[in-house]
């Protein structure tokens, strides 16, 4: 099959070319033709599938016929990376079109994405909080949004975005094509997609196993050697561009301090203001400036870059769907890909669900000459006692007025040598 027999609009062709586009993928060869005939969409499939083309294809089939200059497709995503990458895709198939597309998210200054939806960009992608203030200040208008496309649902719900997809949903025509991709269905999503759909066709597509083309290898190491043998890791072996996986930007950081110099340092920024160098480090990575990533789940979902060679879990994930996700950044396009995880006594329960998902055991290694029986360093003595501290532990409440944390996971990269 080829993208011929979609029977596309001819002016979509050049894009599908430029794309590199070929054979379609599976999604793509279940969700097209669907979406082609209106149908509201339920989509699972595993990252890097092709799933993003499985919309946009059909977004813009529908758009090159009808009222221009004014919004009528929005695509709803978690993340501006994410919202970024479908741009790209938009872009790139929509190129020789004149369609206009525009990115809306937080972190940055509305002016520019002001000043795209005055332009009449037709297609908005959209992360929930910006795009509820710009409707709310009359700037994006969703009274001709005639499709409506929430991806990524199950992670909007980890991020608590749920109440504003519900708004959004509420903001747009009751008559108009809605699709929804999710790679799990936590009820809450099962309900989002209940209220949201009209008699769905329900398309999933090989969530519940890794990626065949990713080869897994444990390694365990006592927790406090965790950040040598990550360098270890690193200096031993042939890599390409690596990503490596923490639980929290704390860590995140705290491991990018500690990489090779080799590696160079890290752009982790450090205050409120990110998003700038943020898009930059990202920028970096996916053009080979970096060689690795240091990053928090919120990346597992949001990076597109096919020529990723090694994941490396710093820490285990908390469930087994993030820990297909976090994978699944290699191994892409028929490549082949590594995925290593670093394991303490405390990750036996979720190696054992690992393994039951893939139906073998999953393989246990341990670097040559490394000292796996290095004590760890002393606690520094406790300093408390003396200066205020009660000494039943009970601290006083934080005054008032205390800031809180930003508390967005962020991305901390690595510049080649």
């Amino acid at each position: 099959m080829d993208f011929s027999q979609f029977k596309l609009d001819p002016r979509l062709t050049q894009g599908i070319n430029k794309a590199g586009y070929d054979t379609p993928t599976p999604i793509q060869q279940a969700a097209i033709p669907a979406a082609l005939r209106g149908r509201d969409i339920i989509g699972t499939a595993q990252t890097g599938t092709g799933k993003t083309a499985a919309f946009v294809l059909p977004i813009l089939n529908k758009l090159l016929h009808g009222q221009r200059n004014v919004s009528r497709a929005l695509i709803v995503t978690p993340t501006r990376e994410l919202a970024e990458q479908i741009n790209d895709v938009i872009k790139t198939l929509s190129a020789g079109t004149k369609l206009k597309s525009a990115t809306i998210y937080g972190g940055v200054g509305a002016a520019p994405q002001i000043r795209a939806l005055r332009n009449g960009a037709e297609i908005l992608v959209a992360c929930p909080g910006r795009l509820l203030d710009l409707i709310a200040q009359g700037h994006a208008k969703m009274a001709n949004i005639e499709i409506l496309v929430l991806d990524e649902a199950d992670r909007m719900f980890d991020m608590g975005f749920l109440p504003d997809v519900r708004r959004i949903v509420k903001a747009v025509p009751e008559k108009r094509q809605t699709m929804l991709f999710s790679a799990t269905f936590p009820p809450e999503v099962e309900l989002l997609a209940s209220q949201s759909l009209h008699q769905p066709q329900k398309i999933a597509m090989g969530i519940s196993r890794p990626a065949y083309t990713v080869t897994h290898a444990l390694y365990p190491v006592p927790p406090h050697l965790k950040s040598k043998l990550l360098i270890e890791l690193l200096k031993r072996t042939d890599t390409n561009s690596v990503l490596v996986f923490t639980r929290t930007k704390y860590r995140a950081q705290k491991v990018a301090r500690r990489d090779p110099p080799r590696r160079a340092q890290s752009d982790q920024p450090a205050r409120r203001s990110f998003a700038g160098a943020r898009q930059a480090a990202l920028k970096g990575f996916k053009s080979g400036h970096h060689d690795i990533m240091v990053a928090t789940d919120i990346a597992a979902r949001g990076l597109d870059i096919e020529t990723i060679s090694h994941v490396i879990n710093y820490d285990m994930p908390d469930t087994a769907d993030a820990y297909i996700h976090r994978i699944g950044r290699t191994g892409r396009a028929q490549r082949t890909g590594d995925a290593f995880t670093l394991v303490t006594d405390d990750d036996k329960d979720m190696i054992r669900i690992l393994e039951r998902i893939m139906g073998q055991p999953l393989k246990r290694e341990t670097i040559e000459g490394f000292d796996y029986t290095a004590p760890a360093p002393p606690k520094p003595a406790s300093s408390t006692r003396g200066r205020g501290a009660p000494r039943d532990g009970h601290r006083p409440p934080k005054p008032a007025h205390t800031p809180t944390s930003h508390t967005r996971n962020r991305l901390a990269p690595r510049k080649r040598k």
